[in-house]
């Protein structure tokens, strides 16, 4: 299908648009800067532009339904909400360091999506479970908040790195990184919108649930997981606004609490349960 062909080449477009943001940071040359930026954004109009058209197979197909419902599916979209989000932290920081830690997520993602031989790229109808008029409002709230944590996770990397940068060492590719307050602020900015989406999507698939399966919660390895991704989350927020942790405790609980999103998300497919059609 020709929107599988597009994205399979838009995975190579993320990795140039990588490639030009690292050159950027390791040669202090804004010129791949701008380039990584014009990569970044025909990437995400052909992404886009993909997307739309496999909408429209589906429906030529007789299918008829939103591009969400796979693991396919579901990379592709978080890839294209992670870009997005970033190109607006790029429009509102006029910073495009962040561009080398935020293009490879997208990248992997994609190309996990297109070249991973378990994954199937042909669009199926929809099985039973997933026929409900909740699926586009579950998933793209979820998977936003998704993307926000990737952010908050690149920026906290960034952030244990920038308190590496010390005057004397003169290391260009440090000090072209924001400083450590504003990759801070960021990050807690990434996790506030995260930690909405997710609660959101939370409670749109338990609405799902109880109209799918009779019940709001039934302690499915999925819906655990992501109560626990919340908790941690939570946790993090608490800290900041009740205890006024900064900087690098919030970093770390950053970082552990996206490696519980990858648990929810990637993790749990391989346990059974009432979402082992993720």
């Amino acid at each position: 299908m020709l929107n599988s062909i597009i994205l399979s080449y838009i995975t190579f477009v993320y990795f140039f648009s990588f490639f030009f943001y690292l050159l950027m940071m390791v040669m202090h040359r804004e010129i791949f800067g701008r380039m990584a930026t014009v990569i970044t954004l025909a990437g995400f109009a052909g992404h886009t532009f993909a997307v739309v058209l496999r909408w429209i197979e589906s429906y030529q197909m007789g299918i008829g339904r939103a591009p969400l419902s796979n693991l396919y599916e579901s990379l592709i979209f978080f890839a294209w909400t992670l870009i997005l989000l970033y190109l607006i932290v790029e429009w509102r920081t006029k910073n495009r360091s962040i561009g080398a830690f935020v293009a490879p997520m997208a990248f992997f993602a994609m190309a996990y999506a297109s070249y991973s031989p378990g994954i199937s790229s042909r669009i199926q109808p929809l099985i039973p479970a997933l026929k409900s008029n909740w699926l586009i409002a579950h998933v793209i709230t979820c998977f936003f908040g998704y993307a926000a944590f990737a952010l908050a996770f690149g920026l906290s990397i960034m952030f244990l790195l920038k308190r590496l940068d010390r005057p004397e060492k003169k290391n260009l590719f440090l000090r072209i990184i924001p400083e450590t307050w504003l990759l801070d602020e960021l990050s807690y900015q990434m996790v506030v919108i995260g930690f909405l989406f997710l609660t959101l999507g939370i409670l749109t698939g338990s609405v799902w649930a109880h109209s799918a399966w009779g019940a709001y919660w039934q302690w499915d390895p999925k819906e655990t997981w992501s109560l626990i991704t919340w908790l941690v989350y939570a946790a993090l927020l608490h800290s900041r606004m009740v205890r006024g942790w900064q900087g690098k405790k919030l970093a770390a609980l950053s970082i552990i609490g996206f490696f519980c999103v990858l648990f929810t998300y990637l993790g749990v497919n391989y346990l059974p349960g009432l979402h082992s059609y993720a």
